[in-house]
């Protein structure tokens, strides 16, 4: 490394150093940490964000970037890397210390609150801890001008609310054919098969070994419970979380597949590279287009269940006697609206991302107050899927995202649905035989091509430039929703 790139390299390394301190704080207070140690971890994790947060709003940083910037020649990583940390810096110097430390600590708060409520079933019991996060994060979409776009940017950079109501619009379109075909359809799949009850410990061995098979390097990983599933932490030392229901196998394992996809790119990106600022993951959009790649292309299809389906039975004796292993596989992929997001099936699983972005959104413009979330969630879930929660756990409570301030996030997950798809197609012409490896239990090809094709590269590229290069097109629904069709065509006979 050449003397007039070294001092960028130390600050911005050291910044990354920091930024994972604080992933593995608050890995710890997800699974490890005593529920009595919440206020003080709120104060670690504050202190810790205003640390962060200077160190990357640093004039000095900025300094050591403007000049990088000044150099006619510089090669193409370190050019990435000074642009993205570039991006961060002017984000940074926009928002005052005390808001960061603020929000860190409402937010460690407000988790844990979460955690309760939901058990309990309370939403009074968690509002005034969400009414403050939203406070401290429309301050914030304030302070860094742009609204829900300054929120957006902090995980899809370049991506607009404007963008999104676009390609959503567009989805919706395409998916409400579809769906109304499905209900037309004669031929029913089972999905109750999924609902009977699984113990706790065969689903445990099962999820641990398809998570194994996927490449997860569990010598550079742990694999724990937590209330949410999530995945923490890069490179060797990645966390993965998930969590077990005994009336239902669908949320273990297909969490597990989820987060292990998250995990796998983590694993994956340059040795040499991940704490550089354009050495780490493209974009959440992208992260997820890992995630829900390995969920739903992979772990839902006929050929994972040509293998998998007598190990799971072997796993859970006696609970799937008598059960074809095409019913299972038709049960697995059946379209049956659900309350539960991470339980929802591919067909309807953006209606329930399109309904929180708009909720979302709404509340960071303040046309709609945290007192106004059940009530909308409820109506919005009517229309758009037909069906009304019974109560606030299974309705504006289910997920965490929004009591640890991820106001932006939840539209990644469609995004990464669109990537996903799309990558998938190009992996099918690069692999002709990937289902006969699939089909045989040989999960390495799917990792070895991901690796190649999206991890290496961390964020070199935009999500757009990334998507273009892997598949010569730019982002578009059409592979999702031949893939959503020829799937339905051949479960459901349209």
């Amino acid at each position: 490394m050449s003397e007039r790139l070294k001092p960028f390299y130390d600050h911005a390394r050291a910044v990354f150093d920091l930024g994972q301190a604080q992933q593995a704080l608050e890995w710890d207070q997800q699974v490890m940490m005593p529920p009595g140690g919440v206020e003080q971890r709120s104060h670690q994790l504050a202190a810790l964000a205003a640390v962060v947060h200077g160190r990357v709003s640093d004039p000095a940083f900025g300094e050591l970037i403007a000049g990088l910037e000044a150099e006619a020649e510089l090669p193409e990583a370190a050019c990435a890397d000074v642009r993205e940390a570039r991006r961060a810096f002017d984000r940074a110097v926009k928002i005052p210390e005390r808001l960061v430390q603020a929000r860190a600590e409402a937010c460690s708060l407000a988790q844990s609150a979460w955690e309760r409520a939901r058990a309990g079933n309370d939403f009074a019991a968690f509002r005034p801890h969400l009414e403050r996060v939203v406070a401290l994060t429309r301050e914030q979409a304030a302070a860094v001008g742009g609204g829900y776009d300054a929120l957006l940017d902090d995980y899809e950079p370049g991506m607009t609310e404007a963008g999104l109501r676009e390609v959503f619009t567009d989805l919706k379109a395409q998916l409400v054919p579809l769906l109304d075909a499905v209900r037309g359809a004669s031929r029913r799949p089972d999905p109750a098969l999924l609902t009977r009850r699984f113990p706790v410990a065969g689903q445990q061995a099962f999820c641990a070994a398809v998570l194994k098979d996927m490449g997860f390097d569990l010598q550079a990983g742990r694999f724990d419970v937590s209330a949410h599933p999530f995945t923490s932490g890069t490179l060797r030392d990645v966390r993965l979380t998930t969590r077990y229901l005994e009336d239902g196998l669908g949320s273990a394992l297909f969490g597990t597949i989820h987060e292990g996809g998250h995990g796998l790119y983590e694993q994956g990106l340059d040795p040499d590279r991940y704490r550089d600022p354009a050495g780490q993951a493209c974009s959440m959009g992208i992260h997820e287009s890992q995630s829900r790649l390995w969920e739903n292309l992979i772990g839902r299809s006929r050929a994972f269940w040509s293998h998998y389906y007598e190990p799971l039975r072997r796993a859970c004796p006696g609970v799937l006697d008598g059960v074809a292993p095409d019913a299972f596989y038709a049960a697995v992929n059946a379209v049956a609206p659900s309350l539960v997001r991470v339980e929802a099936d591919e067909a309807t699983y953006n209606l329930h991302i399109i309904l929180r972005f708009e909720l979302e959104s709404d509340l960071v413009a303040g046309r709609i107050e945290v007192r106004d979330l059940p009530a909308l969630w409820g109506a919005g879930m009517k229309a758009s899927l037909g069906l009304e929660p019974p109560d606030d756990r299974l309705g504006v409570l289910q997920d965490i995202h929004w009591s640890a301030g991820l106001f932006g996030y939840f539209p990644t997950y469609a995004l990464g649905n669109l990537y996903a798809a799309q990558f998938m197609e190009q992996m099918k012409r690069d692999l002709p035989d990937l289902d006969a490896q699939v089909a045989r239990g040989e999960l390495g090809g799917v990792k070895g091509w991901l690796n190649r094709a999206i991890h290496v590269h961390g964020r070199i590229w935009t999500a757009p430039e990334l998507c273009r290069r892997v598949t010569g097109t730019a982002l578009s629904a059409e592979p999702l929703m031949r893939h959503l069709w020829g799937k339905c065509a051949e479960i459901y006979g349209i």
